[in-house]
């Protein structure tokens, strides 16, 4: 699962030799670190992964942490907003992926 908030990006998979817990990855320490900080797990480097971040977190706590950032939308703007908690070379990488995401858009008839 790719989740974007207002503090970043992380992708939250189950791993085969940790089926216990979800493995969020990030590519930035600061993506992760809300995340870490909640759950109280260590933030894991693996320079070599595709992901260079890692946490290790039970799945009730991320499915908590992930219904507090829900909760927590105050915005009317997400991009806006994370120009405000990132700043202009996140919203920048942000673009693109909106972009891309044009490709999947419902065609107007």
């Amino acid at each position: 699962m790719w989740v974007f908030t207002e503090t970043g990006f992380v992708s939250a998979v189950r791993k085969n030799d940790r089926p216990d817990v979800y493995t969020v990855r990030s590519r930035d320490r600061k993506s992760l670190e809300p995340l870490a900080s909640f759950a109280k797990a260590e933030i894991v480097e693996t320079p070599y992964g595709d992901y260079p971040l890692r946490a290790f977190v039970e799945p009730a706590v991320f499915t908590e942490w992930l219904a507090g950032q829900a909760s927590n939308i105050e915005y009317d703007n997400f991009k806006s907003r994370v120009t405000k908690t990132r700043g202009y070379d996140f919203v920048d990488a942000l673009h693109d992926v909106w972009v891309a995401m044009l490709k999947v858009a419902e065609k107007k008839r």
